[in-house]
């Protein structure tokens, strides 16, 4: 018969521990406790001139603050507060107080866990489904980041969002700026409405979004709003170049708006246009062919590369040419401008590739997208997005830009003394 001391129970999941994240752990908290402690007595020591009326040490220690859990992205860590008493508050004056840097006094997760939530729940993550999707790396029970908590978080999200709509624009220029209308999700309303976006590149080089709203990708009335409530909030200064596609009603209200903003149609934007217009079998060679030009290293050589086009499928594919042709000038806009620019202005795929991860959490979301939550998700994503953008290349010449100082074929146009007398 076999003894009961052989009789060994299972561990539950929820019950396996990982040493090494134990270690872990207990390293954590062992390093938080010091930092916590040089810290309060940083500030002891800096406190060390007041004194009270018979000489002894206004501020002193107070004892430790209850133990609680801090969750991090090695699971929850113990923590203390250290406690520091003012003892000349007690005769009426000001009261010096100590607030730990490292351990604000309602902090429940530190500030990577409080950036993570957002993107997590914004890419696909559920409410309901947080606590086991982090459960394994956070603990069984993942304190702090129930339904609630996220829900609660969420509408800090909306606040932020309405500070940013009503931010004031006066002290912004952007030199270039990138428009598009994305379509997040056919059954986000009953009519064919998408968002609008504009982004914007500073005098810094660094790209930002401007500012987006819902409405119809075709017409210039949405697009009119969208820019004169930018320019209302200060946003005054014309952009240099607005870069496109040719289908935006966007163009319509840029003329109405910023008359002296240069035009670039969308170079992938325009090949997929054209593309459609032919056979299967030709698009391979004709994308190649279209490519020469966009590629060109000097205007005569992209022209003469868009008349090698007409000349090989004008005969046939009379369309494909016409698509092409109507939009020649302002193809081409960016040869007036520094060579290092180029690939940032022939296409506004930025906004394409920033609306990717859009896309991705719209289609994990049940129904309908609403326009408010639409809008939540473009903001939060993109604004989470924007930190990891690049800055344009050689933005040294954005300010001869700015300057309005002449580029041919990419090169700073230098005029000589027998020029300028002429």
């Amino acid at each position: 018969m076999t003894s009961d001391s052989t009789i060994l129970p299972f561990r539950k999941p929820g019950d396996v521990e990982d040493p090494l994240t134990a270690i872990l752990r207990d390293g954590a908290r062992r390093l938080l406790a010091q930092a916590i402690e040089a810290e309060a007595e940083a500030f002891l020591a800096a406190m060390k001139g007041e004194r009270l009326a018979d000489g002894r040490d206004r501020v002193v220690r107070h004892g430790l603050g209850p133990v609680r859990e801090i969750q991090t992205g090695i699971g929850p860590v113990e923590v203390q507060r250290v406690k520091l008493r003012d003892r000349g508050a007690e005769a009426g004056s000001e009261r010096i107080r100590f607030t730990s840097a490292l351990l604000p006094p309602w902090a429940r997760r530190t500030r990577s866990l409080d950036a993570l939530l957002p993107i997590l729940y914004l890419r696909g993550i559920s409410m309901g489904d947080f606590q086991d999707a982090l459960g394994a790396l956070l603990g069984k029970d993942a304190p702090n980041l129930s339904p609630s908590v996220v829900a609660r978080l969420r509408g800090e999200w909306e606040s932020d969002f309405k500070r940013w709509q009503r931010r004031d624009l006066s002290a912004r220029r952007y030199v270039y700026i990138w428009a598009d209308g994305v379509y997040l999700q056919a059954r986000m309303e009953p009519q064919a409405e998408c968002m609008l976006v504009l982004i914007g590149a500073t005098p810094e080089g660094r790209k930002e979004l401007i500012g987006f709203q819902v409405g119809m990708r075709e017409s210039a009335q949405s697009w009119h709003e969208l820019l004169v409530d930018l320019k209302a909030r200060g946003l005054t200064i014309a952009p240099q170049v607005a870069t496109g596609d040719g289908a935006l009603g966007f163009w319509k209200a840029i003329e109405e708006v910023w008359p002296r903003t240069c035009h670039q149609r969308c170079t992938v934007h325009k090949t997929a246009n054209v593309l459609n217009k032919m056979p299967k079998v030709l698009q391979p060679a004709a994308k190649a062919d279209l490519r020469e030009i966009w590629t060109a290293p000097d205007r005569a050589a992209a022209e003469a590369a868009i008349t090698k086009f007409v000349e090989k499928y004008g005969l046939k594919y009379d369309k494909a040419v016409t698509c092409l042709v109507k939009d020649r000038d302002a193809l081409l806009t960016f040869y007036d401008y520094p060579a290092e620019h180029w690939e940032h202005l022939r296409t506004s795929n930025p906004i394409e590739s920033v609306f990717a991860t859009v896309r991705h959490r719209t289609i994990r979301t049940k129904g309908a997208l609403s326009q408010d939550t639409a809008r939540l998700m473009v903001f939060k994503l993109v604004t989470a997005a924007a930190k990891t953008w690049r800055k344009l290349n050689g933005e040294n010449q954005l300010p001869k830009v700015i300057q309005g100082i002449t580029f041919r074929d990419g090169v700073e146009v230098i005029e000589t003394p027998a020029q300028n007398a002429a």
